[in-house]
């Protein structure tokens, strides 16, 4: 089959995901799986080599990223029904004081939205939001929209939170790259969105607390844990990968530190390590029964399956491009495209994310697109890193009326669509952009 046939049937494929998230409703994973097999058909694969490449597809996917995401969950369960959510804020705000709220707020957002998600540590976090406005009458959006910036840069950019995670998965990114490059990108982002564009919109909209919404302080029924304590288990994963990354550089091949740190700091076993830290320190120490313990764990993994499952069928779409031949016509075309790799992957991102509005399902599907093309366009090492800051700028920004966050903002701060397009969707898309700046100046030394 000729290449411009090829890059057609691709081009239909993503139309028909489209069209099957967007008009019929389909789940994404089972759209995207349909999808796939579509491709696979249209391009002329032997029907049974289609099915081989659905089974290796999610298989080569779901091999990492079940495991890391699932670890992730069960370490940010913990971190959430210990209270080290509301001690890191609190701390913080302490720390800042009330001039300040807005920095302590932002950071505390970012730190949070590591091991939380992100809608998670919004709804934990938010009763302190309205505290500040009630003692100051400030805009909601003062305190609120700082809050939600640093919360949606970790949850973009930075593992262990799925999004990255999958996307570096797929495009075959080291995670402790991943996390350098992410924090790199993610603070001016955080910085910009949050304190700076917060101060600006908030004198444009005052809003106050809804009035439907009543949610008082929750009581704990055990002392909180430390700052210290919370901020160190945070950054034991994140510490142990980089470590890992580190050591690539600086160890030969062979050397018995870089192999003790290589498996130490593989993203598994980080995580593994960090989770049942988690389940010592902030479980059973702290008074919780080894059965209140696998229940908590339990529990946390329900809202992740949907995310593991999607991820997997990106995997299956990017495993079909491969095998039936559109990735390297759609490879040799790209290569040839006057946009450099990064800007073509933030693109890619913003338009399925404009389309459908999943973040999840525009990262996954644009790391399909891209991941089997990089190796012809010559993106390698810490290259590939910059890919996944990309691809997760792009599917951040132009959060719209079509994306579950949009609507949880609105409600929660009061705002009609007018306003919430002009806060939190502004705040998103300047949280992409300044990610995709970023990576584009790194690009200029890693690429």
């Amino acid at each position: 089959m000729n290449g411009t046939l090829l890059i057609l049937i691709a081009a239909l494929g993503i139309a028909v995901l489209l069209f099957l998230v967007i008009t019929t409703k389909l789940h994404a994973f089972v759209a995207l799986l349909l999808t796939s097999l579509l491709v696979g058909v249209a391009t002329g694969m032997p029907l049974n080599s289609v099915i081989d490449s659905v089974i290796s597809g999610m298989g080569g996917t779901l091999g990492f990223v079940a495991i890391v995401v699932g670890l992730g969950a069960m370490f940010g369960k913990m971190l959430e029904i210990s209270g080290g959510v509301e001690r890191l804020a609190s701390t913080l705000l302490e720390k800042f004081g009330e001039g300040k709220a807005q920095w302590a707020l932002g950071i505390a957002g970012f730190l949070v939205a590591i091991p939380v998600f992100f809608d998670v540590g919004f709804i934990i976090l938010v009763p302190i939001v309205y505290g500040l406005q009630r003692k100051t009458g400030r805009s909601l959006l003062y305190y609120g929209i700082p809050l939600l910036a640093g919360l949606a840069v970790t949850h973009s950019y930075i593992p262990p939170t799925p999004g990255p995670i999958a996307v570096a998965d797929l495009v075959g990114a080291d995670l402790g790259w991943v996390i350098l490059f992410g924090f790199i990108a993610g603070i001016p982002s955080m910085i910009l969105a949050g304190p700076v564009f917060g101060k600006y919109i908030s004198k444009k909209i005052d809003v106050g607390i809804p009035e439907y919404m009543n949610i008082e302080d929750k009581e704990w029924d055990k002392e909180l844990p430390s700052f210290g304590l919370i901020a160190t288990i945070i950054l034991v994963p994140l510490a142990l990968i980089l470590l890992n990354t580190l050591s690539t550089v600086v160890f030969a091949e062979g050397n018995l530190v870089r192999s003790i740190t290589t498996f130490v700091g593989h993203p598994i076993v980080a995580m593994l390590i960090a989770t049942l830290v988690t389940f010592r320190i902030l479980g059973t120490k702290r008074g919780y029964s080894r059965k209140d313990v696998q229940g908590i764990a339990t529990k946390a993994l329900e809202p992740v399956g949907i995310i593991i499952l999607v991820t997997g069928a990106g995997g299956v779409f990017k495993q079909v491009l491969i095998d039936s031949g559109v990735a390297d016509v759609l490879g040799n075309q790209m290569a040839a495209s006057p946009l450099p790799p990064i800007l073509l992957a933030f693109a890619i991102a913003s338009v399925i994310r404009i389309a459908q509005g999943s973040a999840t399902v525009a990262m996954v599907t644009a790391a399909g697109l891209m991941a089997p093309v990089l190796p012809i366009m010559g993106v390698e090492g810490p290259g590939l890193a910059l890919i996944v800051i990309a691809i997760a700028g792009g599917a951040t920004a132009f959060s719209h009326v079509n994306d579950s966050g949009f609507w949880l903002v609105s409600r929660y701060f009061g705002l009609d669509e007018k306003d919430t397009l002009k806060s939190w969707t502004v705040m998103e898309t300047i949280i992409g952009f300044t990610g995709l700046g970023m990576a584009m100046l790194l690009g200029v030394f890693f690429m």
